[in-house]
């Protein structure tokens, strides 16, 4: 028979950093547990309600989406509210502009093949009513196409296909920059004044012998960072990145569209501007104007 040991087994000697237990231990230790997991998921559960308090109290900007394709557009409803947006579609061209009508919208998103009433049309009906951010999504990709729609006030234009993670990148950028001039002012109105034009920074608007010239949010940008700095010529790669707030990718088309637009509404004689003058070779100043 193997002899047995008859000395006691002392775990401290064996394993000199184990410590053990004391039988009573684990009667504390689980309640402890158990206390713990119930605090957590409460503090879990009051994180998640504070999350949702804030985020329904955030307003949600409303979104007008005026495209016929019933499977854009539900998927473009389902992306955008997953972000926060309100979306309220139209199918046609006639619900769009009554819809329009009904209801204050911070941005429309426009399609410009729909029945009953084209694309441009609806544009044309918008922009007599709103300055609204007009933004054109649209399988014509044409560079007449792109003229037309930013020349009758859009601000921008996405062709299809197209990444949702872009428009709402581009939704963003024209509520933020929108946002940011319709906001009431803090401190005392400031306007920027020069020959007969006259720019308030306080409510977004351009006056000339005190009559309103109706700017879209991107000729009035244009035109302030002009008059802003009146000595500065800008590169059109300049204008673009600081009013598109975007990376210039060569395309001038927009630049010029806008500057040709805003050049019908603000001088006497659009071929030969005194307000926004072509430094040729560099790009646009603003003229100096002689009171």
């Amino acid at each position: 028979m193997a002899h047995l040991n008859s000395t006691p087994y002392n775990m401290q000697s064996q394993h000199k950093n184990t410590q053990i237990f004391h039988p009573l231990g684990f009667l504390l230790f689980f309640p402890m547990c158990r206390a713990i997991m119930g605090v957590s998921k409460r503090f879990g559960r009051s994180a998640k309600m504070t999350m949702k308090r804030e985020w329904d109290a955030m307003e949600r900007h409303k979104i007008l989406l005026v495209e016929d394709d019933a499977e854009i557009s539900e998927m473009l409803k389902n992306y955008l509210e997953t972000e926060n947006y309100e979306v309220v579609c139209a199918f046609d061209g006639e619900e769009a502009c009554k819809k329009f009508d009904s209801v204050h919208f911070h941005l429309v998103l426009l399609d410009l093949m729909i029945p009953k009433i084209g694309g441009m049309e609806v544009l044309g009906h918008i922009r007599q009513k709103s300055n609204v951010p007009i933004i054109i999504v649209s399988a014509k990709d044409t560079d007449a196409d792109k003229t037309l729609g930013l020349g009758l006030g859009a601000d921008d234009y996405i062709t299809k296909p197209f990444s949702v993670t872009e428009v709402l990148a581009r939704i963003r950028a024209q509520i933020r920059r929108n946002t940011r001039y319709s906001s009431p002012a803090e401190e005392k109105p400031e306007t920027i004044k020069a020959g007969e034009l006259t720019l308030s920074l306080d409510n977004y608007t351009v006056t000339k012998k005190g009559v309103s010239l109706g700017l879209t949010a991107k000729e009035f940008e244009i035109l302030r960072l002009l008059m802003e700095n009146p000595k500065k010529v800008y590169t059109k790669e300049q204008i673009y990145s600081k009013v598109w707030n975007d990376a210039y990718l060569g395309d001038e088309n927009a630049v010029n569209v806008h500057i040709s637009r805003l050049r019908n509404k603000i001088e006497d004689e659009p071929g030969k501007p005194k307000y926004v003058v072509t430094v040729w070779g560099i790009g646009y100043k603003f003229g100096e104007i002689h009171e």
